[in-house]
């Protein structure tokens, strides 16, 4: 059995702080090929979850895993990240054997 990414409380907190959930949205992670390592995260706001995705709640916001991603995904945290170079979701993912400098690719 895969362990499940987890979400911080930080990520659900800028969820709930631009008003995903109020606005009818959930954060969707998902991995699809492509990238400079292989692999890249596609991270957006989303409708509603499907029917088969994993769903992890929190302070009252979504965020939603397709099962496709979830083997690229098992035991990764979701975060977010406010830096010198900007505001985005981060993905800390153990699985990952390299990754490009902007975090947004990796290779297993």
């Amino acid at each position: 059995m895969q362990i499940p990414p987890k979400v911080t409380s930080r990520a659900f907190e800028r969820l709930a702080e631009i008003g995903a959930a109020a606005s009818g949205k959930v954060l969707r992670v998902a991995v699809e090929g492509g990238g400079c390592s292989g692999f890249q995260y596609d991270i957006r706001l989303d409708e509603m979850p499907g029917s088969e995705d994993l769903v992890l709640t929190g302070a009252g916001e979504t965020v939603v895993v397709d099962t496709v991603s979830l083997p690229f995904l098992a035991g990764a945290t979701i975060d977010f990240a406010d830096e010198i170079i900007g505001a985005r979701f981060v993905i800390e993912n153990p699985n990952a054997t390299a990754s490009c400098g902007c975090g947004t690719s990796f290779s297993i």
